[in-house]
């Protein structure tokens, strides 16, 4: 069991010193880790392959090894993700606002650092180090607690991450907890005055515990139930293209499409054309109205042979279906009647993450992005661009799906509060 106290001091120590860190001195230090990461590339993927070994032993769904996996050009697109960091306007000592009161004082609100930030989260190695540039970057220590599935490649990563601190940075403002103890997590949740906030980052079970159970602050990032609704004013074509995309592209991610509705108006024109999009690679979980639809399409597809699901592509859908992350090749699918039940249905089983419409109707695209209730809302693009590198962020903390200090993708200023420099000669009240 990691001893959490020791570890929140130390953390704290370098805290205050990364606070009184210039711009140059934080990007050369950045600079340094993303140097030995590159020198160390090798080393990281063996690590890597190590874990993905004992996921494939567990029997870990494809979806989730992709997840966890490095390979070459995911360890480049870590370090480019860090130099597009290096390369952003540093948050700390940004005035916010500033003007004089009555009395002649000088009031100026200025971004500062949170502090000590601990991030809790599953399988992915890349946001070991992603995590760590954004708090380093924003004058932040942070505890890293990632999940056992990818504590070899975690380590390796921290070593290079160290070892680039050591030479010229602060090598307090991180640490990993290594051990695999459930017992680490609930002294992290509870660690009041020593961690100013946490953020959980994965599926739905991680993050219900640490919103239940934590005492000190949580910046929520949610699970993706994501829609995909198809509009009676839609372009078929382009609507089966991005539900390819949604759902296939990353099916582990938080951001792929979990459910797709369909306006009963253009079934019968769109649902085959997304069983041939599909092509037997994802399991269609239907309402009756899609089932219909779908199952003529697939008994009439003689193309179907070798792929992952065959003529065994759809089925009909479980009212758990609904609401559900599958992060798999499997999503529901359900008509609806009107663009108001395609809203009120999104907003009933959502995750507040990232829904989309497809529609050539602009008065329906706009009521769509002003009714439904998520931190992103596209019109005629794919979900799988909740994220902080499409964004221009570089790099993310996660996805916040709450409403208070951070939503969507959390970049830099995520890490950031403000307090208030008055500045005065003598005033007294």
């Amino acid at each position: 069991m990691t001893n959490i106290d020791a570890v929140c001091a130390s953390l704290r120590e370098g805290a205050e010193k990364l606070a009184a860190q210039t711009t140059a001195q934080k990007n050369r230090a950045l600079e340094e880790v993303a140097h030995c990461i590159e020198a160390d590339r090798e080393t990281i993927l063996a690590a890597n392959a190590h874990d993905v070994a004992k996921a494939q032993e567990s029997g870990m769904s494809a979806a989730l090894i992709e997840r966890l996996s490095l390979d070459n050009k995911k360890i480049t697109a870590i370090i480019d993700s860090m130099r597009v960091v290096i390369n952003q306007t540093d948050p700390i000592g940004e005035e916010i606002a500033g003007w004089q009161v009555q009395n002649g004082m000088q009031v100026r609100q200025v971004r500062v650092p949170l502090g000590v930030v601990a991030i809790i989260y599953e399988s992915r190695p890349n946001v070991t180090v992603d995590a760590f540039c954004l708090a380093y970057k924003s004058g932040n220590a942070i505890l890293l607690r990632g999940s056992s599935s990818a504590i070899t490649s975690n380590k390796a990563l921290v070593s290079s991450i160290m070892h680039g601190l050591q030479t010229c940075g602060v090598a307090k403002a991180v640490a990993l907890a290594e051990s695999n103890s459930h017992e680490d997590v609930m002294q992290i949740l509870n660690a009041v005055g020593k961690i100013d906030v946490v953020i959980p980052r994965g599926g739905k079970k991680l993050i219900q515990t640490v919103v239940q159970n934590a005492r000190v602050p949580v910046i929520e990032t949610g699970s993706g139930v994501c829609h995909l609704y198809v509009d009676d004013a839609a372009d078929c074509d382009m609507a089966a293209v991005i539900a390819e995309n949604a759902k296939l592209q990353r099916p582990g991610a938080c951001n792929a499409i979990e459910c797709i509705l369909v306006n009963k108006k253009i079934a019968g024109e769109f649902l085959p054309r997304l069983e041939k999009q599909f092509a037997g690679r994802v399991l269609m979980k239907a309402d009756d109205v899609c089932y219909a639809v779908l199952k003529a399409a697939v008994d009439s597809d003689t193309a179907l042979q070798g792929s992952k699901y065959g003529a065994l592509c759809v089925e009909r859908a479980e009212q758990s279906d609904y609401g559900f992350e599958f992060l798999d090749y499997a999503c529901a699918v359900r008509s609806v009647e009107s663009l108001d039940e395609a809203i009120a249905f999104i907003n009933t089983h959502n995750t507040k993450h990232s829904d989309c419409i497809v529609t050539n109707d602009r008065a329906h695209a706009r009521q769509f992005q002003q009714q439904v209730d998520a931190a992103c809302v596209y019109v005629n693009a794919s979900t799988r661009f909740t994220d902080g590198g499409e964004f221009g962020f570089g790099a993310e903390l996660g996805i916040s799906t709450q409403k208070l200090h951070a939503r969507g993708p959390m970049g830099i200023n995520a890490l950031t509060t403000t307090k208030y420099i008055i500045d005065g000669d003598g005033q007294i009240r």
